[in-house]
Parts: structure tokens; sequence; C-alpha cells
């Protein structure tokens, strides 16, 4: 493929991931923060909550001051806290609205194009319906609650349904635009947010996948899983590194996933939708590595394309 990726999309990387550290909204935020402001490699930097306001607010300066734009996740705030937009239980369903709705003004300090989420447990085939009842109701309520707010789009994360990895009720691409067609009637900035690592745990092909999401298709991330190696770090749903022999995805596979990209119009010539890398650091690596080992891969995708 002629030109750089970068001419295609915004390519945008995970801070929270590609630094662990600072996952849970405190730690070196601005110092790791600053590494991926000075490269020029990414046009978005993807964040979480950060904990303390006066780091918020020096984070937020630094990242506007270098021109780059800011994506929120508030995927961490919901493992972490174990919290379900789609449990049955009142309380437990609200608590978990709570959570989000308690990150929504951080995402509009940051003006970030969207705030992304993940549905909760998968509780069991006969469970199901009532869950994705319950499911666009939170997400309908988040919409609501981050428009009147003046945040940003709320997009759903689909995540892997099997016991090793999240076990997500959302889940399969075509349920996910099954919750898409619910939601996006009345929320017209409403999509979702689709994961290269979490194809081969729902065992999906990118043309499937991609395909099928293409009408909601509002953000995607790249990167890497293991699903046969049980002994690894990393093993199922913790986004390793590209090209390491107990992987799913490689330069080959990010190729593939790209092509589809290309062919559904998410990617283009000057278009600016956004392709972030979700990759973090194992064993003795460091972050500086992982880093390196992405913009490579992406490179060497984009040269066979």
């Amino acid at each position: 493929m002629n030109g750089r990726p970068q001419d295609f999309m915004s390519v945008g990387i995970i801070h929270f991931m590609a630094f662990p550290a600072v996952g849970q909204g405190e730690g070196p935020v601005v110092e790791t923060l600053q590494t991926l402001c000075d490269d020029e490699y990414f046009q978005v930097i993807e964040v979480t909550a950060i904990r303390d306001a006066a780091v918020r607010q020096r984070a937020i300066q630094l990242v506007r001051d270098s021109g780059k734009k800011a994506a929120f996740g508030a995927q961490p705030i919901l493992l972490a806290g174990r919290h379900d937009l789609n449990s049955a239980d009142p309380r437990v369903r609200q608590a978990a609205l709570d959570a989000v709705r308690a990150v929504i003004p951080q995402a509009k300090e940051w003006g970030a194009s969207g705030l992304a989420v993940l549905s909760g447990p998968d509780p069991g085939e006969a469970k199901r319906p009532l869950a994705k009842t319950m499911l666009c109701a939170s997400l309908k309520e988040l919409c609501e609650f981050s428009r009147r707010a003046g945040g940003p789009p709320v997009l759903l994360e689909t995540f892997d349904r099997v016991s090793f990895g999240k076990n997500c009720l959302i889940g399969p691409t075509e349920e996910a635009a099954g919750i898409a067609d619910r939601v996006y009637p009345y929320y017209r900035d409403f999509g979702l947010l689709l994961d290269l690592s979490h194809l081969p745990l729902l065992g999906e092909t990118p043309d499937h996948a991609l395909k099928t999401a293409r009408q909601d298709l509002r953000h995607v991330h790249i990167g890497n899983c293991v699903l046969r190696d049980k002994s690894h770090p990393a093993y199922g749903d913790h986004h390793p590194m590209f090209g390491i022999p107990e992987g799913e995805n490689g330069v080959d596979e990010l190729a593939a996933f790209l092509k589809v990209l290309l062919e559904i119009g998410y990617i283009g010539v000057s278009k600016r939708n956004i392709v972030s890398f979700e990759v973090k650091p194992f064993g003795g690596q460091t972050s500086a590595q992982v880093l390196e080992n992405a913009k490579e891969t992406l490179d060497a995708a984009w040269k066979v394309l």
C-alpha cells in the first residue's frame, strides 16, 4: 500500500495498557504521557480516569499542547469494580451506571472523541435475553447522561464470551450489532468498538466481524491474544505484543484486518477514523519494546496490503 498508515487513519495508543502502572489512575501518568506525546507516530491517546485533579489537568494540557486527540476508556473502571451494566439486580446495575457516570465529566474535560464501556458477565443462554434488555437500558441511560452533560458519545466494545477470557455478554459481533440496532435510533452517535485481539477468542474472522458491524463501527483496537498456551502469562484477553510464538496475531493477521477496514471504508485516503494499539508488556519486556513492536508490525502489515 502506498503512503503511510497515518494517511488513511488516526493511529492511536492506549496509554493505560502500554504503561500498566497507570491503569488505576495513579503512578507516573504525566511522565508516560510525555513519552507518547513526543512520538509523532501517534495521533490519538486513549486514557482512563486519573484520580488526582491537578495531575489530570497537567495531563490534559500536555496532550492538548501536543496536538493529539484523546479518547476515554471506562473499561478499567467497570472491570476493576466488577461492575455489570446488564445485571438483572437493580442495585448491581445502578452501581455500574454510577461508576461510569462518575467519569463522564473527566471524559468531557479531555474533549474525548468517545467513551468506551463493555457489557457485564455472560449470565448463560437462558438469561441472555433479559441481560440484553438491561444492557440496552443502561446504554441509553449513559448516552442520555453524557448528552446532557456535554460529554462524548458512548461506545460499546465487544469482548469474548469464553471462560478463560472476560466471558462477557457481548460478545459475538452479530449480537453486538443487534444491541446497536436497539440503541442507535435513540442516540445517533452511539456505536461499536471492535478489537482485533478479541476476534480469535470469539472464533470470528475480520471479514465476518467488520462487515457485520460496518454500519455501527465507530472505533477500532488492534492487538494480540494468547489462545492455545494455558501456561502463558497473557493467556486469554491480555494483549501481548504482536507476533509472539504463542499468540494469534502478527503481521499477516493485522494486514488481513486492515484490508477489510479498507473494503468497508472505515479507513481510506485522508480519513481520520481511529485505529488504536492495545498492547501490554509482559515479563521482562519494557513499554518501549512493546511500542516499537507495535509500530513495526503496523508498518510491515501496511506494506503487504
